[in-house]
């Protein structure tokens, strides 16, 4: 496995406009790039050679109300050869999107579709980007921060009508 000054060579090489910053803490590296080379990135790193961060961990947000780049997407990858792990985070502002990286990773389809429902972000050639854990009519994402705690709808079971009811929160 190379260390950070043979890694930041690499990337340096392949994709030097799109590294913001890069850095090593205990086994693991530490990469900020612009958003427009998320996929250029992902690919350069499953392919490369002696390091192959082959395996995707996760993929989540982190909302930043008061920044103008307001949302952090936060990718963790792992290279199972050389027990090394990756973590690639790049800054968004609200209503910005992203381009999906199911075709370097497919099970990112999961990740993503979860990151659209729960704080709105929308990745850019997705496959099937619908919600996946709140309700089709539900408004809102619940995990931004500006979401309000009582939510904009309560749901109840009626028992006049005998079904689920929708009514606006007071």
């Amino acid at each position: 496995m190379e260390d950070l000054s043979s890694l930041k060579i690499n990337l340096n090489q392949a994709l030097s406009e799109a590294i913001l910053d890069i850095e090593e803490k205990t086994d693991c590296f530490f990469i900020e790039i612009v958003p427009t080379a998320i996929v250029s990135m992902v690919t350069h790193l499953k392919s490369k050679k002696g390091s192959s961060f082959n395996t995707l961990i996760d993929i989540t947000v982190v909302d930043f109300p008061a920044k103008e780049q307001r949302f952090d997407v936060v990718y963790h990858f792992l290279s199972m050869t050389e027990n090394k792990r990756c973590r690639v985070t790049t800054s968004l502002s609200d209503g910005e999107d992203i381009s999906s990286i199911t075709p370097v990773f497919e099970c990112a389809n999961w990740f993503e579709r979860e990151i659209f429902d729960l704080f709105g972000i929308k990745f850019t050639s997705h496959p099937d980007l619908r919600r996946i854990l709140t309700d089709y009519g539900f408004e809102g994402h619940p995990l931004r921060k500006d979401f309000p705690l009582t939510g904009h709808n309560e749901v109840r079971f009626s028992e006049e009508e005998k079904k689920v009811v929708y009514e606006k929160v007071k």
